[in-house]
């Protein structure tokens, strides 16, 4: 998303310093497959992994298929979206499973540096755009026009929206052109971060069962929405090119063909994890699924894949051949 994201944080300058990758191994530690993989030897999958449950379905079943039916030593690598494209140059990260647009790193990494490459489709659209909760568009049918917004602004007002509406984004790292959407389109409202996509949840959760007034920043695929059914917002149509200059949108969000990207030594490796990353493709209800037993079922990743993979051993075969 999550998905869908630019990062904005001053902290994600620089990716060796103090980030902690899962089972304990600190970024930086230089470790890749590329630099362990020959012959059709799998070696260590460097895997990272950014911060929405989407994603993280993705990386599980990935991982589990890659350990069970590869041999493969997996290492889970917790970092943000651009954090993650740093460590493709540095043999830190050999995979990125789940890319929403990033044509600024496109062009840095791929491009100019050429340490990464493109591996094709997820299968998964990704949709980013304005939610209201089921109970508030029922009630108000003419809120999903952004142009009747500012007549409710005031019922959005929290005590961090300095007076205006707040308009509620989540992790702070995620895409999000919602600020500039806010200033150009003369709309009354203060962008407020909920900090993770956990909280932007629960806001909503909390808002359609105690009837709460809440606006924000959501996405598909995402699996809360089977549980709470959010209604998007109108927003002015995407056409392409509208959202060329970060600083002048003043259109909607487009449909994101989500894709993965791989580092350019892994590429070469000759590593299986590698044809497995290429081949996997799945759908929103596929990854929705796993999402929801890691999520809202409280299965461990691996669990959840396992559970998924067994089920789906049809698709998982044509991902290894």
């Amino acid at each position: 998303m999550v998905r869908h994201w630019r990062a904005g944080a001053a902290g994600l300058a620089v990716l060796g310093l103090t980030l902690t990758a899962c089972g304990g191994a600190k970024v930086g530690d230089g470790s890749s497959a590329g630099s362990k993989s020959s012959g059709g030897k799998c070696g260590t999958f460097n895997l990272a992994v950014n911060p929405w449950v989407g994603y993280e379905a993705d990386a599980a079943v990935v991982a589990y298929v890659a350990q069970h039916d590869l041999g493969c030593t997996v290492d889970k690598k917790d970092l943000k979206e651009e954090i993650a494209w740093q460590g493709f140059g540095t043999g830190e990260v050999d995979a990125i499973l789940e890319n929403w647009g990033h044509d600024d790193l496109k062009k840095k990494y791929i491009t100019e540096q050429k340490t990464a490459v493109d591996a094709g489709s997820t299968g998964n659209k990704g949709v980013i755009g304005w939610f209201v909760p089921p109970w508030l568009a029922k009630a108000h049918p003419d809120i999903t026009d952004w142009r009747n917004l500012n007549k409710y602004a005031s019922h959005f007002r929290t005590s961090e929206s300095g007076g205006k509406g707040q308009l509620l984004d989540g992790d702070p790292s995620y895409v999000t052109n919602d600020a500039a959407l806010v200033k150009n389109l003369k709309l009354n409202f203060k962008v407020v971060y909920a900090g993770s996509e956990t909280a932007l949840i629960q806001a909503y959760r909390t808002a359609e069962k105690n009837k709460q007034w809440v606006i924000g920043y959501f996405y598909e695929p995402q699996w809360f929405l089977s549980e709470v059914p959010l209604v998007k917002v109108d927003l002015p149509k995407y056409t392409t090119g509208c959202d060329a200059d970060a600083a002048k949108i003043a259109c909607d969000y487009p449909v994101y063909d989500l894709n993965k990207i791989v580092s350019s030594r892994f590429a070469r490796s000759g590593s299986p994890a590698y044809k497995l990353v290429k081949n996997f493709h799945w759908t929103n209800d596929d990854q929705n699924t796993v999402a929801k037993y890691i999520a809202q079922d409280k299965m461990s990743p691996d669990a959840a894949a396992k559970k998924w993979v067994e089920a789906n051993r049809d698709k998982v075969e044509a991902w290894l051949k």
